[in-house]
Order: structure tokens, then sequence, then C-alpha cells
């Protein structure tokens, strides 16, 4: 439905990540991946959502000059906000752990900005979602780390793996955007360019 009305528009979407794409095929979008590598560093003093503001903006500006007139290329970046802190991708075995037992019977926020970016300009948006945990024991979260590998996910856990269904107790807000995109606003925000 979506893709009849963006027929003058071309999308690119500059993530390597399987969820985001799948979430656009999902929408029944036609779009091409565009991947640049970015040193994903912002300043300290960014709190919570300035900080995937600041990192999907800087995603977009790496491809600065290079859009045609039609296309509009989509990035985005998601955090984990627990306890004043940025929680990425974890290092290790033992960073994941740590991640995971610190996410234990308490709640953090999962925020995802989106920048789309066009040759004439550039938008971006937000969502923030709350997780609670149940409490976790040490048993479990090796399991899921052992079978799972959540190296690749902000946080250590994917919401729609085994974690995510035996440890969430409550969501507030938006599912899609705790496995990494705000579908329903993306899909708002394309809707109003046709």
């Amino acid at each position: 439905m979506l893709q009849n009305k963006l027929k003058q528009y071309k999308l690119i979407l500059a993530s390597g990540s399987p969820r985001r794409q799948q979430f656009f095929k999902d929408l029944g979008l036609d779009f091409e991946i565009r991947l640049k590598e970015i040193e994903e560093i912002f300043p300290e003093e960014l709190k919570a959502a300035e900080i995937t503001n600041y990192l999907a903006q800087l995603k977009a500006d790496a491809f600065e000059g290079e859009l045609k007139e039609n296309e509009i290329l989509i990035t985005s970046d998601t955090i984990v906000w627990h306890n004043e802190k940025a929680l990425g991708k974890p290092k290790d075995r033992q960073d994941a752990f740590d991640i995971l037992k610190s996410l234990s019977n308490a709640t953090h926020e999962v925020i995802t900005s989106v920048c789309f970016k066009s040759d004439s300009k550039t938008d971006l948006l937000c969502e923030i979602t709350k997780v609670t945990f149940k409490e976790l024991s040490d048993e479990s979260i090796l399991y899921y780390i052992d079978n799972y590998q959540p190296y690749d996910k902000a946080g250590a856990y994917g919401i729609q793996e085994w974690l995510g269904f035996i440890g969430v107790s409550k969501i507030e807000g938006s599912y899609a955007n705790v496995m990494g995109l705000p579908v329903d606003k993306v899909y708002d925000y394309l809707s109003k360019l046709a």
C-alpha cells in the first residue's frame, strides 16, 4: 500500500541490522541497503535520547552530498538507557552477563532515533519504550547468552527471543521499538511524504 504512494522516491536504508531490514520488507517497501563504516562515538555529556539523535544524525551525515533528488536515506540508532547510562552492545560474555544482571528486576528504557535525510532536508524522530524485567536467575542469564549470542544487540538481549518471553514482565510503548525500530512512526512519516 505505502509502496505505491512512494513510487517517486528511492528509499535507502543505511543499516546492517537484519531486524531493521526485515521490518522494511514486512512493510512491503522497496529499498536499497547502503552501508558506511561509522565510528559510533558521542560526546560524554549527552544523555538518553540526545545520544541516539546524535548517532542517527552522524550516520546520515556520512552520506552528505551523495543523495540524488528523489532519494530518502534512513538511518537509526538504538540504546538501552539504564541507571543514567547508555548500554550498547556487549563486548564479551562477561559484559553481556553484567548488563543483563543490571536489568534484572528493574525497568529500563529502550530509545531509538530515526533520521530521514534527503538532498534538501533532514528530519529526526525518537521513540522511548519502558521495559521491565522480572528477577532473572544467573542460570537463565547464562543459558540465554550461551544459546542466543546477544552480542549484536543493545542491552544484550532481543525481546523477540527466549529471554524476552520468560523475563519481560511489563512493556510501556512500542514493542517494535525494542526490536530496534519504531515501525509505526516510520510508517507515519513515510506516509506523509506521499
